[in-house]
């Protein structure tokens, strides 16, 4: 890989993920979030039992509605009964009492008094702490409870907003803890919000704002503070437990006291409406939530309604009053979301991306894409515990680079960078084994065009007495078993790791180490020469291409320095190798008839492959074409080598060729005549040997014998 393919890497994925971090990141983070809450209750099925909740909704519900005296009513006629709820919560010694649900209007000016009991619930709650009215800011006339209720609590003390914070997509995500409101004297006061004002009551302790920003309370320092939100971590649906208001009106006129301190002592209480249609909000929980039923809080005095809601209804909705309720629960435990600061997500998915770049870059598409998928994978489940902690990490950013940045990529490899290596398949792809196409491409070495040097194993084979064969067959008959023969051992080869330079006639010339390095180029080489000699027979057998002929085939190999390459004219060229290491495989082929063997090596070819394989040295000669000598050896296949007759011929062999080269002629021909009518080298040393006997050598004499023929 260039350089510059690297650079235009990293160039890809800092703009990737410049182009993420700034611009599809802000839009995609709140739904990351609303995945998030999602794929932690499928995967880590987080849950919590309702009644360790602190915070506890009295619901103005459906039953509500269809209730007596509540379904002969207006709303505004319901205070009285509400009043005595108030009283019933105080007494039984609740935290703190919000209303969600606000009464702009009054008819005490048509029916004097009639408010008189709720204003005094009201002013009693407020004396002891325990009443905050709701009112809504975010409208030009800000909609708020009627100026005697107002009074009645003793003012804006136990006044506060219960606005909620909706992201660019409408879902609300956040609540705000502190609102700006005028304070009647030209200024502007910062007082706190609805959900922040209860939970402080709760917890008996005063918001501190820090100089930084941020806003502490009992020792907690808010998540999101410094940006005067806290994002609700909600606990799922029928987490807050909820109780009817028609249901707790009749426990109140029971005077049932002990159900109250028993479900509302030491509890955060809020009025709300949990309705069909009313006060509905598109909040992060909303692919989690199941489908809505009657109160599930525990009852006092009423049976449960009955087909108050459809049961097979899922809304992605959630009743507004669970949204405070859920971030007093966060505020009181310390368990709020924590949101990533920007730049640590920017880093992540600038990581994301640096690393799919290696990836493209390194591994094959197909591959690529696995690894991507594995790492969005892995990512998705990481960012899912860390949500499960409270962390929120950006769920989809990094995978979204990823992609781009591989699917970016894998155009940039197939227009610029692998062009070369498409000219270079095309190039190989008809005269080398696809797998060694495939291993060429991957190495980091790749044969210079015109040829270089590199250490080789050249492998020559040759069909004994083909053209006699060739004169008694038809020519159809003649080409496919050639072409069964050649397919079987060009086969065994390529498994081996070598390439077949050609084929000439009957015979095969093929390489090992070139043009895919392989340090064991040599063994490997012996290797498939042994298991083409084993092949053979097998096709003498069983092939219908064979039948009635056998053949029998002898191999060559000879290892060192050779020139490969490409080689020819402009318009025709060979991948071949040239050298002396040719020529001698070449040659020991041809020795092969000389001493009735089927493979021979050079000393070379044998020091390289090592004591992997059984030897047995056959002799020492001169070839044509080559002043120095050069000693054969024999491979002896594993199965053979393991025969005790076949220890007892190379052991007598090794004896009398130590007799003949000490020119003990007498003692070789002795040695050799025990085994020369089994062993085909026995054979061609003991005529030589008897011939020597006749007439001595001369002297000096360097026991080396010169092949006459090719």
């Amino acid at each position: 890989m260039l350089r510059r393919d690297w650079l235009a890497a990293a160039a890809v994925a800092f703009g990737v993920a410049v182009g993420i971090g700034f611009g599809a990141m802000p839009r995609i983070e709140g739904f990351s979030v609303d995945i998030l809450f999602w794929l932690r209750n499928q995967l880590t099925q987080v849950s919590r039992e309702s009644r360790a909740s602190h915070a506890v909704v009295v619901a103005i519900d459906e039953e509500t509605y269809r209730t007596p005296p509540f379904n002969d009513l207006p709303n505004a006629l319901w205070t009285r009964e509400i009043g005595s709820i108030l009283d019933a919560l105080v007494a039984a010694d609740a935290a703190v009492v919000g209303f969600d649900v606000i009464f702009p209007t009054s008819i005490e000016r048509f029916v004097p008094r009639f408010d008189r009991d709720f204003l005094v619930s009201l002013r009693n709650a407020a004396q002891v702490d325990k009443v905050v009215l709701g009112d809504v800011q975010h409208q030009q006339f800000p909609i708020r409870p009627f100026a005697g209720q107002i009074l009645a609590v003793g003012g804006q003390k136990n006044v506060r907003s219960v606005n909620l914070f909706n992201d660019v997509d409408e879902v609300i995500r956040r609540v705000p803890l502190t609102f700006a409101r005028e304070n009647g004297r030209g200024g502007v006061s910062t007082e706190t919000s609805m959900a922040l004002e209860l939970a402080a009551r709760a917890t008996k302790a005063a918001p501190l704002a820090l100089p930084g920003g941020g806003i502490e309370l009992a020792g907690y320092l808010i998540p999101g503070s410094e940006r005067n939100a806290v994002m609700v971590n909600f606990a799922g649906p029928d987490a807050i437990p909820t109780y009817s208001l028609a249901d707790l009106h009749a426990c109140a006129a029971r005077g049932e006291a002990d159900f109250f301190r028993a479900q509302f002592a030491g509890k955060v209480v809020f009025f709300g409406a949990v309705l069909d249609v009313e006060d509905r909000k598109l909040t992060s929980q909303r692919f989690m939530n199941a489908p809505e039923h009657v109160a599930f809080g525990p009852r006092c005095a009423n049976s449960p309604m009955k087909n108050l809601f459809r049961e097979d209804l899922v809304r992605d909705t959630t009743p507004g009053v669970y949204v405070l309720a859920n971030a007093v629960n966060n505020l009181i435990e310390g368990n709020a979301l924590r949101e990533l600061d920007k730049a640590v997500g920017w880093a992540i998915v600038l990581s994301a991306a640096l690393a799919t770049a290696a990836v493209a870059m390194r591994f094959s598409a197909q591959l690529g894409a696995t690894i991507v998928v594995a790492g969005t994978a892995a990512w998705i489940v990481a960012a899912t515990l860390a949500f499960g902690q409270g962390v929120v990490a950006p769920l989809l950013a990094p995978p979204l680079a990823s992609w781009l940045v591989l699917a970016l990529l894998l155009g940039y490899r197939f227009t610029v960078t692998d062009r070369d290596r498409r000219l270079l398949r095309s190039s190989f792809a008809l005269y080398l084994a696809p797998t060694l196409v495939d291993r060429l491409l991957e190495s980091d070495r790749v044969p210079e065009l015109g040829g270089e040097q590199r250490s080789v194993t050249l492998l020559f084979s040759d069909v004994a007495g083909f053209t006699a064969l060739s004169e008694t067959m038809e020519p159809a008959d003649l080409v496919a078993l050639m072409n069964e023969y050649l397919t079987a051992m060009t086969e065994i080869i390529e498994a081996e790791g070598g390439f077949v330079d050609k084929y000439v006639g009957d015979g095969i010339a093929a390489i090992f180490g070139a043009p895919v390095d392989d340090e064991l180029h040599a063994l490997h080489a012996v290797r498939a020469a042994l298991a083409c000699q084993d092949r053979l027979p097998e096709l003498n057998r069983d092939s219908s291409a064979f039948r009635g002929h056998t053949l029998h085939a002898r191999i060559g190999l000879s290892t060192g320095h050779a020139l490969v390459g490409n080689v020819g004219s402009r318009r025709r060229f060979n991948y071949t190798a040239m050298g002396d290491v040719v020529n001698l495989a070449s040659r020991l082929e041809g020795a092969n008839k000389v001493y009735g063997t089927s493979i021979l090596v050079s000393e070379t070819t044998r020091a390289s492959a090592g004591d992997a394989v059984v030897w047995r040295e056959v002799d020492r000669v001169y070839v044509v074409g080559r002043d120095q000598p050069v000693s054969l050896f024999e491979p002896v296949a594993q199965g053979e080598a393991s025969r005790p007759e076949f220890a007892k011929i190379r052991a007598v062999y090794a004896s009398a060729l130590a007799e003949y080269r000490a020119e003990r002629f007498g003692a070789a021909v002795k040695l050799l005549e025990t085994i020369a009518s089994v062993d085909g080298p026995a054979r061609a040393l003991c005529e030589r040997a008897r011939r020597w006997l006749a007439a001595p050598p001369p002297d000096p004499w360097d026991a080396v014998t010169p092949l006459e023929t090719k």
